[in-house]
């Protein structure tokens, strides 16, 4: 069972618990997660990108940020967040199946950037890196923005040397690492 964890949307369940290809991060992690990044959520504009129920997403948007992207390929993981959307009310979001690449590339022709990335992609891949690469390539993060990658392994979370890790913390299986440029 997913839910909000605090702000205006706490306690409110999500659907998406069981997409096929997903993990969702638990409450536990969530909360410690979202209490490391307070400072950056008042009036972000976030990307949830592998967005899966697009729990970190709202999650910000429950907590202050003023609007949110999410961002996913699979077509239930889309039909999931419409319905999580639909279900808290939310208007301050867009929703886009597409591919990350195709997704970040629409942005920056749209001259949008991010106050906070959110990157949780598949573990067996090397996306977080390309899409750090991507996000840098294409001055999507904003001067003060922040990216926030989950991996298996800390090594994983590979980055240009433009930034740099403020905090990172392993909970169980997975890692944590905050990215900000220098």
């Amino acid at each position: 069972m997913l839910k909000v964890i605090s702000g205006k949307y706490k306690g409110r369940k999500l659907d998406g618990f069981d997409i096929v290809g997903t993990r969702p991060t638990m409450d536990r992690v969530k909360e410690s997660l979202f209490a490391m990044i307070q400072p950056w959520i008042e009036d972000a504009v976030v990307l949830d990108l592998f967005a899966g129920s697009g729990n970190l997403g709202i999650e910000a948007l429950s907590e202050g940020a003023s609007f949110s992207y999410f961002v996913d390929k699979n077509k239930k993981a889309y039909t999931t967040i419409q319905k999580n959307l639909r279900l808290l009310d939310i208007s301050n979001a867009s929703l886009f199946l597409m591919d990350y690449q195709n997704a970040l590339q629409e942005f920056s022709n749209q001259g949008i950037v991010f106050d906070i990335v959110f990157l949780d992609p598949p573990y067996q891949t090397d996306l977080v890196a390309k899409s750090i690469q991507s996000i840098m390539n294409l001055s999507l993060l904003s001067s003060e923005g922040i990216i926030v990658a989950e991996s298996d392994k800390l090594e994983k979370i590979i980055f240009p040397s433009c930034l740099e890790i403020v905090k990172s913390k392993k909970y169980g299986d997975k890692w944590v690492a905050i990215l900000r440029q220098l």
